[in-house]
């Protein structure tokens, strides 16, 4: 069984549910705290052991290249104000040359196209895949969790999480045929079922762990909802040959992709902060005063 070294990021998304924030400033580059919110997603695949990541941008979408190198001037600043405790923290967070590559997705034509935009850079590798508006906070993360569950049971992977059944029409559902404490064999998933009809309350979060025989099969994938070349659609097809797993992480997920879960990230990251923690709850408790 392969080692999962490799990542997918799929970036190129125009950030529709937090405009006009994003007009100008890519969505994954929105800040929590002190630090946007792809560093928060890279960390966390870091810590999983990932090696090597494969951003899929489009238009617009250079700030998050500038991002992960190295800014020179701003160096020599810091520098010269002896900010030697900033100055490291920044050199701290830099990827290693040549770990990271970008590749673009010419057209919005749906996140299984996205993945697909990859298929080059990742080869003949599991790999992994993060969606880098959505944030969960876990201690190990969740993608550490999940490829500690990979290591026993190989094929893949889906990260989900149980929620109220009546919330289960706004999500992904997984249909699981038998569980094992956090894990669960799969036999299908379900789109946005209707209360009452879903066949579990496990949604599918955001974090996924392929086999690469996906990309043969999202080559020639029909579009799907919306018109869009669906992951969801290409995972069906390869579940008939392959095994797929849903994994119950232990952690709270945030999606940043929309302005509440975007506050509620804010606010969850800052009151957990060792340095900031009493002053931002001290914040919350006057704003909630008046």
């Amino acid at each position: 069984m392969k080692k999962v070294r490799k990542a997918v990021l799929p970036v190129a998304g125009l950030g529709t549910r937090v405009l006009p924030a994003s007009k100008s400033i890519p969505k994954e580059m929105l800040p929590v705290v002190d630090r946007p919110v792809v560093q928060y997603v890279v960390d966390e695949a870091r810590e999983a052991g990932i090696e090597h990541f494969v951003f899929v941008t489009g238009r617009a979408k250079g700030a998050i290249e500038d991002y992960f190198d190295r800014a020179f001037e701003l160096e020599l600043t810091l520098q010269g104000k002896n900010k030697a405790e900033v100055l490291d923290m920044l050199k701290a967070a830099l990827p290693v040359p040549g770990s990271m590559s970008f590749v673009r997705q010419q057209a919005p034509l749906g996140l299984g196209h996205a993945i697909w935009c990859a298929r080059d850079i990742i080869g003949d590798e599991p790999f992994a895949v993060l969606l880098p508006d959505v944030l969960v906070k876990g201690a190990p993360g969740c993608l550490a969790q999940m490829i500690s569950a990979y290591e026993n049971t190989g094929g893949n992977i889906i990260a989900v999480d149980n929620i109220p059944p009546e919330e289960v029409n706004k999500y992904g559902i997984i249909d699981p045929a038998a569980r094992d404490g956090r894990l669960s064999r799969m036999r299908g998933m379900v789109e946005k079922p209707a209360i009452g009809e879903a066949p579990s309350t496990l949604k599918i979060t955001g974090r996924y762990i392929l086999q690469p025989e996906i990309m043969t099969l999202l080559a020639d994938q029909a579009s799907g909802a919306g018109g869009e070349i669906q992951l969801t659609d290409a995972m069906a097809r390869l579940m008939k040959d392959q095994d797929f797993f849903a994994y119950e992480y232990e952690g709270e997920d945030y999606d940043c992709g929309n302005k509440l879960g975007y506050l509620r990230a804010i606010a969850n990251f800052a009151l957990t902060d060792p340095e900031m923690k009493d002053g931002a709850r001290a914040v919350f408790e006057q704003a909630l005063a008046k």
